[in-house]
């Protein structure tokens, strides 16, 4: 990760987005926070749940219908 916010200081950028499918140390994100330049973190987790949300890189396995009980069909007129 450091050498991820060398290179946004190299390239004079406030803003950067570190991404890993694993998990981010303690350390890692205390890191990040203290920062001048703004880095967000996305972990394995939270990619796999924006990758759903978004649609990318993945496909509907299978997919429920789930029904209710219609009452108006058994309301007595």
């Amino acid at each position: 990760m450091q050498g991820f916010v060398g290179a946004l200081n190299g390239k004079f950028a406030k803003k950067g987005i570190f991404i890993t499918t694993s998990n981010y140390s303690q350390e890692a994100a205390e890191y990040a926070q203290r920062l001048d330049s703004k880095v967000i973190l996305i972990d394995g987790p939270q990619l796999a749940k924006l990758m759903i949300e978004h649609n990318v890189g993945v496909s509907t396995a299978a997919v429920y219908e789930i029904k209710k009980i219609d009452l108006d069909y058994f309301a007595e007129e």
